[in-house]
């Protein structure tokens, strides 16, 4: 920065009044001394001044916010949400989990021996019984948010169909 530029941030800031005491007194005995910084200063004060006799600022007008609120009510309101989702995309997604869970409730009933009578569950195989290679944690974790995001959506849709009862009924 040269030293006409530090010169009109010192002269700005002492002008705004946003320097500590000490820097003032400086700029103070500069301006009286310097005839640069007397010549700066004051056309700094011009700039400043004509700045605040020509920038009046501009009101809206009283029924400025009517004006957009009518606006506003001419346009054409967003379809409700049961509009644009697609319920063939929730069901088929319900359906994959249910087929998922129809499955695995399947393969686990296949796997049981059922030739042995009493409440004996010590013949119960479960070396056979091993999904640990078909389900890994990450599938798991997967499958759990999964099941977490729908139960939301069903709750959701519940309690959305019975605040649409009480606003109409």
């Amino acid at each position: 920065m040269n030293e006409e530029q530090q010169i009109e941030m010192s002269l700005w800031s002492y002008i705004d009044g946003n320097i500590d005491d000490d820097e003032k007194l400086q700029v103070e005995q500069l301006l009286q001394n310097n005839t640069v910084w007397q010549n700066l200063y004051k056309q700094l004060l011009k700039i400043r001044q004509l700045m605040n006799d020509s920038m009046e600022l501009d009101e809206p007008s009283m029924r400025f916010t009517k004006n957009v609120m009518e606006q506003i009510s001419k346009l054409k309101i967003a379809p409700a949400t049961k509009n644009y989702i697609n319920k063939k995309v929730i069901n088929s997604i319900g359906a994959f989990f249910m087929i998922m869970i129809g499955g695995l409730l399947i393969y686990s009933f296949t796997k049981v021996n059922w030739s042995v009578a009493g409440n004996n569950t010590s013949s119960f195989d479960f070396s056979k019984f091993d999904l640990s290679k078909y389900f890994t944690r990450q599938f798991l974790n997967i499958f759990l948010m999964l099941n977490v995001v729908l139960g939301l959506i069903l709750f959701d849709g519940f309690f959305t169909k019975k605040e649409s009862k009480h606003k109409h009924g």
